[in-house]
């Protein structure tokens, strides 16, 4: 029976993350979510259903559009993974539970938020109070409202200080209040563990783009990935983000006993 929950979960995730399509390319642009319906951006074509199955219609297409055969990136079929994946570890992990559906909500808005800065070096005022909302949301009901708050006042301090002293060259203010969001929903220390593990993924991951001039050294780096990254971590591994630093304890424990 649970298999078939998971299956239906991520099946379900999948639709979401074609509509996260949707979501990523227009919010920017100021247009409807909903108005006009699915069309091709380069021909305007309206696509039928056939058109939009998760997955399947980028493949059998492979990866161009029926009508008039202009290429369909291949992010198309990433966010739907993502979105698939996103909603299959919410079960996994937390059931079919109040958790699991705020997980998910929030989650499909990390990945929106994401691919737009991804795209525009823009964090939208919309999508951060909508996962503010979900965060308070989600500790109300969960009777950890005071955690939320914490953690969003933390994520605030940690990255508007950044802001204020690096002179707004080392990231935006919509990264200091995507921070907030993030620790809204972590709550405290949670988003202390989100922090310092999205400036270790940024090195990690901006170091090898800079080395391969990918992106001149003077052009900016959306820093919005790297917290969603950690902030996903955090939610579904969080082992991986304190696993490190309780090795290292528990070796320098060791150490000092045996002395």
């Amino acid at each position: 029976m649970f298999a078939l929950i998971l299956i239906a979960a991520t099946l379900f995730g999948l639709a979401v993350g074609s509509f996260l399509n949707v979501v990523i390319y227009r919010l920017p642009r100021g247009e409807s979510l909903l108005f006009p319906g699915s069309h091709c951006p380069n021909c305007s074509h309206s696509l039928s259903a056939l058109d939009n199955i998760p997955l399947v219609s980028w493949f059998v297409q492979r990866g161009k559009c029926r009508y008039c055969g202009a290429p369909i990136s291949v992010r198309y079929p990433l966010v739907e993974m993502l979105g698939g994946a996103l909603f299959g570890l919410a079960v996994l992990a937390y059931g079919l539970s109040a958790a699991a559906v705020a997980a998910c909500l929030f989650g499909s808005v990390l990945i929106a938020i994401a691919f737009i800065d991804l795209d525009h070096l823009l964090v939208l005022d919309g999508t951060t109070i909508a996962g503010a909302v979900i965060g308070l949301g989600f500790g109300f009901v969960t009777h950890r409202v005071g955690a939320a708050i914490e953690g969003a006042a933390a994520g605030l301090l940690i990255f508007g200080a950044i802001y204020v002293l690096t002179g707004r060259m080392g990231m935006g203010l919509g990264d200091v209040k995507l921070a907030g969001t993030i620790g809204s929903y972590l709550g405290f220390p949670g988003m202390l563990t989100a922090a310092i593990a999205s400036f270790i993924i940024g090195a990690v991951l901006a170091v090898p783009v800079l080395i391969g001039r990918r992106r001149a050294r003077r052009d900016a780096l959306p820093f919005g990935p790297f917290l969603v990254i950690a902030a996903l971590l955090a939610m579904f591994a969080p082992a991986a983000l304190t696993g490190p630093y309780e090795a290292y304890r528990t070796l320098l424990t060791t150490h000092w006993m045996q002395r």
